[in-house]
């Protein structure tokens, strides 16, 4: 079976793929940016004395690879190898349902944010303080505060980077961005003064640190509305 994950909430999807590996202790790892039909053929085709089914985990594939002869004989290889075989692909990002079609029989394991998340970050410019802790909190009702601390980073993350062209090109994220969503976040980057997209970054830095090393004095929560006053 081809059990394809991805989404936006690439930290669950991470999570789940882990966990799929952990079950197993023979499984093989292979990166789809360097994914050949050879590579692939010789894993699943070698004989193996213990066990006739392999299990294969490939990551970030159909978001790196461009279409092409050997793309489409690897995915028709994969497709022709489904029944027998347990192959895992894994992408971190939400792909389209046109990508997602050329599986003919694929499981598909999506992990989204919840739509509040995104109307919170949307909305994040200077002195909308008040307004962002109200949304902040009715976030919370559906999404976990290291989840949203996550979305906060990638924000100020992408901003930053979009403000910035030197930073701009070592970010392959900003890369990937649709042209749409690069223009809003173009547009809310200019909002802000590069000094205080800074000082944000460098604030959810020190909130991630001490969260991760158990070292902040307050709660996660706690943590985020203060920042959120000083935007």
């Amino acid at each position: 079976m081809i059990t394809i994950v991805h989404g936006d909430d690439t930290s669950s999807s991470r999570n789940y793929l882990l966990e799929e590996r952990n079950k197993l202790s023979n499984g093989f790892i292979l990166e789809g940016k360097t994914l050949s039909l050879n590579n692939i053929t010789q894993i699943l085709e070698s004989n193996e004395l213990f066990s006739n089914t392999k299990t294969v985990f490939i990551e970030n594939f159909l978001s790196n690879k461009k279409s092409g002869k050997e793309f489409d004989l690897i995915i028709e290889f994969l497709n022709n190898k489904q029944a027998n075989e347990n192959i895992f692909i894994w992408e971190d990002k939400q792909l389209t349902k046109g990508i997602l079609g050329i599986f003919t029989k694929a499981q598909i394991k999506t992990f989204t944010f919840p739509s509040s998340i995104f109307i919170f970050l949307d909305a994040i410019k200077p002195g909308n303080g008040i307004n962002l802790i109200s949304l902040f909190h009715q976030t919370l009702d559906s999404s976990a505060p290291e989840q949203i601390l996550f979305m906060l980073i990638r924000q100020f993350r992408l901003m930053l980077g979009l403000q910035s062209l030197s930073i701009q090109d070592s970010i392959d994220e900003i890369k990937r961005l649709a042209p749409w969503q690069k223009g809003k976040l173009e547009k809310q980057a200019k909002l802000f003064k590069i000094d205080l997209l800074k000082k944000i970054y460098s604030k959810l830095f020190q909130i991630d640190h001490g969260q991760k090393t158990g070292t902040l004095s307050i709660s996660l929560t706690q943590a985020i509305d203060f920042l959120l006053l000083d935007i």
